[in-house]
């Protein structure tokens, strides 16, 4: 396989440049999202697992779907494991050290309890080998479901007493409008740039997916978390990280493998997947016991993310 660029320079303008374009493409869906939730009366709980963790997955979504249909289900399945494992580690763990995380295990225990379980059934795909369209159809089924018990438990809750004024819908559908239109060039482009750059350090595409293409993509968490933190909401930092974990495993993973089915390499059963689960799964004795992430703790979280890209080193 030969780069589709000419130079490495070429290579990395195209990396950066559709990262560019995917982090400002879903800061503007987001923004048009969270407005068009507003008109519809739902709450910021809500809005955190659903609307603003949707928004912040669709550049994982794209860049998927964009490397699935280009030969490169590799980048496909790294992009999603190490975007979830990038979540806890180096987003939960950067707003931990700008300021503890409280909230009750019990706000968000069932949604920790679906992440959880859509990874390990992962897990068992990974072991048979293949993501088929049956298995990508249960996924999107299952995402259907949360969404519907989200909103019922949602709309349980009494409105914002401050809710900001309503927006008009022209202005909220356009700004999705341009940022899924962004979000589909940028993702062709980072693809693009990213397999030439693999090709030119012969490094494996599902590392470039776990590393690059994670991190890249999970700007968009990291940007809505880091407001978040500074508005005093943990309850939508931790909607919006736990959401986003879930969509990206049920929304990407199911949407890809119903377009077009992959394989999915054993490999992943030895790191990636038990990483991934063990970030997922620690969050649940350090809010249960404490019911915060200290800044120790996100020390921590930000040192094993760490040490697991070091493991990554071609």
């Amino acid at each position: 396989m030969q780069p589709h660029y000419s130079s490495l320079p070429f290579s990395l303008i195209a990396l950066a440049a559709g990262l560019g374009l995917l982090v400002a493409s879903g800061e503007a869906l987001v923004s048009g999202a969270v407005r068009l939730a507003g008109r519809w009366g739902m709450s910021p709980l809500l809005i955190g697992l659903t609307v603003v963790a949707f928004g912040t997955s669709t550049p994982e979504l794209f860049i998927s779907l964009s490397a699935n249909l280009q030969g490169q289900p590799d980048i496909l399945v790294g992009n999603v494991i190490g975007s979830n494992i990038a979540n806890v580690g180096l987003i939960l763990g950067c707003c931990a050290l700008i300021k503890p995380i409280r909230a009750p295990f019990s706000f968000f225990a069932t949604e920790l309890s679906w992440v959880l379980t859509a990874s390990f059934v992962l897990a068992g795909l990974t072991l048979y080998g293949t993501f088929n369209r049956i298995s990508g159809l249960l996924f999107i089924g299952a995402l259907i479901l949360f969404s519907y018990f989200s909103y019922k438990s949602g709309s349980a809750q009494p409105p914002e007493k401050d809710a900001p004024p309503k927006s008009s819908y022209f202005p909220c559908i356009a700004l999705c409008t341009i940022g899924f239109t962004g979000l589909a060039y940028g993702a062709h482009i980072f693809i693009t740039g990213a397999v030439d750059v693999a090709l030119y350090f012969n490094i494996s595409s599902l590392v470039i997916g776990l590393t690059i293409a994670a991190i890249g993509t999970s700007l968009p968490e990291l940007a809505s978390s880091l407001s978040a933190i500074r508005r005093g909401e943990p309850g939508l930092l931790l909607g919006n990280v736990i959401g986003s974990n879930l969509f990206n495993l049920l929304m990407v993973m199911g949407t890809a493998a119903v377009v077009k089915p992959f394989a999915l390499q054993h490999q992943l059963l030895y790191r990636d997947i038990p990483v991934m689960i063990l970030f997922s799964a620690i969050l649940a004795p350090l809010f249960y016991y404490g019911n915060k992430i200290t800044r120790i703790h996100g020390f921590l979280l930000l040192l094993a993310y760490g040490g697991y890209i070091f493991l990554l080193k071609p």
